[in-house]
Order: C-alpha cells, then sequence, then structure tokens
C-alpha cells in the first residue's frame, strides 16, 4: 500500500471512529424500551445517569456499555488494522469527540465519562482498572458521582505516565489525548462543578 493510500486509511479510520462515537445509545435504547427521548427530561444529557432517571435501569445499564463499548471498539479496531500509535490516539479522541459533538443529534451530546473509560480501556485496561478504583474510592467517600468521575479523569493521564516502565509502557501520543480528553470532560462537567461548589450538587443515592 503506497503513501497516499495508507493516509486515507488512516484518515477513514478516524472519520468512521468519528461517526460510531456519534451513535448515542441513549437515544438507541430509550427508543428500544419505548422510553421518552432522555433529551427531553431530568438533565436533558443523552447519557446512562439521565436514562437512569426514566426508571429503566436495563436501558440506563446497556446505555452505560454502549457508550463505553464504541469507545473501546474504534481504538481496537485502529490497533487490529496497525495504524500508527499516533492514528490509534486519534482514534480515541475522535470517537469521544463523537459523542459530545455527535453529527446525528446535531452536534449536542453526552459528558462522555463512559466512553472516555472505553477508550481507556483499549489503550491500558490495568489503567483503566485503577482508574475505576479510584472513581470508586471517590464516590464511596464523597458520595458524588460527578466529582468521582472528575478525580478519575483528571488523575488518568498522571496516572499512564507515572506507571511507565512500572505498569505498562507510555505512548506519548496516547497520554496526551488522555490529557485533552480529561480537559473536555472537566468542560462538559463545568455545571457539576459550579453546583459542587455551591454545595447543591446531587449526592449518590439521593433523588
Amino acid at each position: 500500500m503506497g503513501m497516499p493510500a495508507l493516509e486515507f486509511a488512516n484518515l477513514g479510520l478516524i472519520g468512521l471512529a468519528y461517526l460510531l462515537g456519534s451513535v448515542s445509545f441513549a437515544v438507541v435504547m430509550s427508543r428500544a424500551f419505548g422510553l421518552d427521548d432522555p433529551r427531553t427530561y431530568g438533565s436533558g444529557n443523552p447519557g446512562a445517569t439521565n436514562v437512569l432517571r426514566s426508571g429503566n435501569k436495563w436501558a440506563a445499564g446497556l446505555t452505560l456499555l454502549g457508550d463505553a463499548a464504541k469507545g473501546w471498539l474504534a481504538v481496537w479496531a485502529a490497533a487490529q488494522f496497525n495504524a500508527p500509535v499516533s492514528v490509534q490516539a486519534l482514534v480515541g479522541l475522535a470517537v469521544f469527540l463523537g459523542h459530545l459533538y455527535p453529527v446525528f443529534l446535531r452536534f449536542k451530546g453526552g459528558k462522555g465519562v463512559a466512553t472516555a473509560f472505553g477508550v481507556m480501556l483499549a489503550i491500558q485496561p490495568l489503567l483503566a482498572l485503577v482508574a475505576c478504583l479510584t472513581w470508586l474510592f471517590v464516590a464511596k467517600v464523597f458520595k458524588y458521582s460527578s466529582l468521582a468521575a472528575l478525580v478519575s479523569a483528571v488523575c488518568a493521564p498522571l496516572f499512564y505516565v507515572l506507571g511507565d516502565q512500572r505498569a505498562w509502557v507510555t505512548q506519548p501520543q496516547l497520554a496526551w489525548v488522555l490529557a485533552v480528553i480529561a480537559l473536555f470532560l472537566l468542560y462538559r462537567h463545568r455545571a457539576n462543578i459550579e453546583r459542587l461548589l455551591k454545595g447543591t450538587e446531587p449526592r449518590v443515592g439521593k433523588k
């Protein structure tokens, strides 16, 4: 395969990753279970947490699984096609941005926590486990799901860099993508951050 064809294939992987990320499982599962559009109630966010507000735990669980799976699948597929690490990193970013700004929903998507986890799982499963344990610890101690997600997101690129040559081999391109994803997660959770500072953010288990 010549260089132009190879570059075209890499661009194709990035484009397909964005389209895959644009598939909103919150909307898909809500329709499948005969629920209201998640953008019309609660926070209006097309994500698993808002779908859970419908009272259907199966729909919410499948939404969470689907949003995480698409993040994992995009990066995993790029690796299977032997795409360069830089392309794998861009694929991970593309599928994540697809979830945040989906072309199928007029660029109004979810906050990206599950999809970010899926990308992380494909990059380094052990890192995803550490991030998950971080989420559980923060949620258990402080009782804020949003705070747990934010702490995990911010810590993930730090954990990835610190784990180099100890638990895995760090790729700089992937470290940068994890950092960019963390910044987007902070931006998308700005309303949650404001409520946390005001003390009005709902706690885990509270309505």
